[in-house]
Parts: structure tokens; C-alpha cells; sequence
């Protein structure tokens, strides 16, 4: 039978699993399902039909257990409502076995309440012993089975929401991101971010998630700009390069008189591309048996040739820049 793939997501924002639906061919988006998974049986929203699924890594999906009915969604409703005293449970038997360094952050049960996940972080981010609490929740929660897993700094702030540091009434994390991409500082060097820690750490602590939504974008523009230090040509006059936009396609530019200027990318030239362009037009043409150039120029119009380009490279240079030159080929006399 023809695989039927669907894409479930369990939160808000979390992550989208793809299932195999061809015993539910009727599933449409939007509607729920009933499926088999590492924390046991789960309940999850239809957000995704994928036309054209390509195998996963095990060559094989999980099945849909069935479309959720309305009893179903009752329960998940029900258990839903417990999550909250659960974790109120498990914080104030956490502070009577005084275990330091271990935040329990929320609780989750499963739709049908047959496992209960108390999901908790630490300060050190090692593996602490929580045998105790477990064994102690268990008691507590006999028609559930009860398990502990740790959570990283980025994932508690996903769970808490919250305001953003930039300023956003809902964290990115908690509002459209499904996975955590690997941020470095390299990412904020090559935008021109501050590399304050309150510029580009988030609310939890680590770097901010932003970092990377323009970095590519960066990347791949700044390999046409000049880098920072390199001379350059500008209607202004020669400098060199302080900083240069990217996004507004402008490069600041320190006149040799001290003059900073914000220039269109566009109207600025490398030195070096000039001087090089200079040398090539003054350099004779290699010459054929039948008299032609590489350049494909005849050899009656070579020297009209060489006084053209010689011509376009002095109409690039600054006036200060071709005085200085005219000056060296009278003491070369």
C-alpha cells in the first residue's frame, strides 16, 4: 500500500514528526491523531501532508494509531489541567529532599494519562541522581508512570515564553521556532553586532537565536565588498575602508584629508584593481604571424589602443592622485 505521510506537531511550537497515515487516509489538516512514541502514546495536531516524503534514515515511518475521537480530546483536556498541580508536587518534594542545583520547570502527561514527564534543568547541566523524587512521585501518581528528563537552558526558556530581550512580547523560541540551530560569535563578528553579552545574549543565557536569521545574507554580500583597511577610490577622493552596510549597500570610507564618508558601494573602486588595470593598458600587446594581438586589436590601432585604456584608468583617479603621478614622470625625465 501507498505510504500516506503526515506531519504531527505535540506543541505549540515544537517539532514536526512525520507518521504514516494509510490506515487514516481521511486525516485533512487540522484534525488530530492517536500515535506511538519514545514517551508513550501521544495526541498531536495534523499540520503537514507531505506529497513526496523521502524514507527516513530506518527506512521505515510509524504508524498512525488511529484519528483522535472526541473522547480523546476530553482526556487530553482533563490530564492537561493536572500538569500544574504535578508540578507544584514535584517542586515542594524536591525542596523536602533538599537536592541543590535542580529546577523543575513543568510536567506533562501523556493524553490519556497513562505516563507523567516531569521535565527539569540544573545549574551545572550534569546528570543529577532524581532517583529519590521519581521513586517518591511515583507513589504519589500510581495510575501514571512517572519519568525525569533533563532540559537544556534554551528549551526551559521555549517552555516559560515570555517577553524577548529585544523587546518582542513573545520569545522567538516560544513562538515560531521548531529546532535550536547551532550561534557562535562568529555570527555577530561578521554582522558588526556588539559583542557586549547583553547585546547578544538571550533570556536564557546563551547566544541569541537572531544571530543567525541574516548571517548567510552577510556572508554572501560581503564577499563583493572591500574589506576593512583596503584602499579605495570614491568620487570623494582615495582613503581607506572603515566599515562597510551591507543591507545598505554603502561602504564608509576615511579620506587620506581625515574626512569620513558614507559612500554607495557602487561608487567605490579598489586601488589595487586600478593599478593593475593601468599596468595592463600600458603593457604591449603579444603579436602573431599574421599581425593580430591577443587582445584582438589590429596593430595599426595598437597605440590608439593603449591611449584609450590609459585614458579610462586616469578618469578613475582622484586629480591629488594623477598630480602625483604626472609629478614622477618629469623627475623619471
Amino acid at each position: 500500500m501507498r505510504p500516506f505521510i503526515v506531519g504531527l506537531r505535540f506543541l505549540k511550537s515544537g517539532k514536526v514528526y512525520h507518521f504514516d497515515a494509510a490506515n487514516c487516509r481521511d486525516l485533512q489538516l487540522g484534525d488530530f491523531a492517536v500515535v506511538d512514541t519514545s514517551r508513550g502514546r501521544q495526541l498531536g495536531e495534523v499540520i503537514q501532508i507531505v506529497q513526496s516524503p523521502t524514507p527516513p534514515p530506518d527506512g521505515t515511518w510509524k504508524p498512525i494509531h488511529h484519528k483522535a475521537t472526541p473522547r480523546d480530546l476530553v482526556l487530553r483536556q482533563i490530564w492537561q489541567k493536572k500538569e500544574l498541580a504535578a508540578t507544584i508536587n514535584c517542586r515542594s518534594k524536591l525542596a523536602e529532599l533538599k537536592i541543590p542545583g535542580v529546577k523543575i520547570v513543568t510536567a506533562e502527561f501523556a493524553f490519556d494519562g497513562s505516563r507523567l514527564l516531569f521535565l527539569y534543568s540544573t545549574e551545572a547541566e550534569i546528570k543529577v541522581d532524581l532517583r529519590k523524587l521519581q521513586s517518591a512521585m511515583q507513589k504519589l501518581y500510581t495510575r501514571s508512570k512517572v519519568e525525569m528528563h533533563q532540559i537544556g537552558p534554551r528549551d526551559v526558556a521555549k517552555l516559560l515564553g515570555g517577553m524577548g530581550a529585544c523587546g518582542l512580547e513573545t520569545r522567538c523560541c516560544s513562538r515560531f521556532l521548531t529546532e535550536f540551530s547551532p550561534i557562535s560569535i562568529k555570527m555577530a563578528k561578521e554582522q558588526g553586532i556588539s559583542l557586549t553579552p547583553t547585546e547578544i545574549t538571550g533570556m536564557c543565557g546563551r547566544l541569541r537565536c537572531c544571530l543567525i536569521y541574516e548571517y548567510e545574507q552577510y556572508v554572501e554580500t560581503r564577499k563583493e565588498y572591500p574589506k576593512k583597511n583596503n584602499r579605495v577610490v570614491t568620487p570623494g577622493g582615495e582613503g581607506k575602508v572603515l566599515d562597510v552596510y551591507p543591507l545598505k549597500q554603502t561602504v564608509v570610507v576615511e579620506l587620506d584629508s581625515g574626512v569620513r564618508l558614507e559612500v554607495p558601494h557602487s561608487q567605490v573602486q579598489l586601488w589595487e584593481e586600478l593599478e593593475a588595470l593601468e599596468q595592463k593598458a600600458h603593457q604591449p600587446c603579444a603579436k602573431h604571424g599574421d599581425g593580430a594581438s591577443d587582445c584582438g586589436k589590429n596593430q595599426g590601432n595598437e597605440k590608439q589602443a593603449d591611449i584609450g585604456s590609459s585614458a579610462i584608468v586616469q578618469t578613475h583617479l582622484p586629480e591629488s592622485k594623477r598630480i602625483r603621478k604626472q609629478g614622477r614622470k618629469r623627475r623619471n625625465r
